[in-house]
């Protein structure tokens, strides 16, 4: 019987080391919730984007950090750099947008 608790008590206490950490902020000193959140913010602006006639056609690429949405790529106009900063500032959760699109 004791020979069984000194094999449990460390793989308890190992079990517990793991899961604590596996629970820590990643290494980008975000939480593991803002990190769930900035990616949901991506997923929302990147189907509103695809959802518009004007711009689905554009390869814009949205990334998500803390809120601050930053839009790169290449599209025809200046209307469509502005139209897809105005989409992205819209979807709820966003703090600010970069916009970084370029007009071809």
């Amino acid at each position: 019987m004791k020979k069984i608790n000194i094999l449990i008590r460390p793989i308890i206490l190992l079990t517990m080391i793991v899961f604590l950490v596996s629970c820590a902020s990643t290494s980008k000193k975000e939480s593991t919730g803002d990190y769930f959140d900035d990616s949901v913010i991506t997923t929302k602006v990147k189907s509103q984007l695809a959802g518009d006639d004007f711009l689905k056609s554009f390869q814009i690429s949205v990334e998500t950090r803390k809120g601050i949405v930053q839009l790169s790529g290449f599209v025809d106009s200046k209307d469509a750099v502005s139209k897809a900063g105005k989409i992205a500032k819209k979807v709820e959760g966003v703090n600010s947008v970069e916009n970084d699109l370029i007009v071809k």
